[in-house]
């Protein structure tokens, strides 16, 4: 029965997703270790939700508020501070995932740029 519904599920899967983690790498010649960024899974198919929230208060404009959020294999591991690229944007992890037996939600962010 799992697997039938984790196939439905992943049948709806549409995007692809690449993680990326920031590990210590030392370097062979000077032999300093630097946070590098290491591919961890490329490719896993996925899907994005998007929900725009609008909230206002009393006296002031409305504001728009989107909520993204990644359904993936449950038994992918998404560390902390993960990034992941999905569509060519880049995403950063926001939450705890939420783990079901035939997928996990997470909510993402954008990645800011780095200027």
């Amino acid at each position: 029965m799992v697997n039938r519904t984790r196939k439905a599920i992943e049948m709806l899967y549409r995007d692809k997703c690449t993680i990326v983690e920031y590990q210590p790498i030392k370097d062979p010649i000077t032999k300093r270790t630097n946070n590098k960024e290491v591919v961890i899974l490329e490719n896993q198919p996925c899907k994005l939700s998007y929900k725009n929230v609008t909230s206002t208060e009393q006296g002031k404009v409305a504001k728009l508020e989107q909520t993204i959020k990644l359904f993936i294999s449950s038994d992918i591991e998404i560390k902390a501070g993960s990034k992941l690229i999905i569509n060519n944007k880049e995403y950063v992890r926001s939450g705890e995932s939420a783990i079901y037996p035939n997928h996990q939600e997470i909510i993402l962010e954008l990645l800011k740029d780095k200027a």
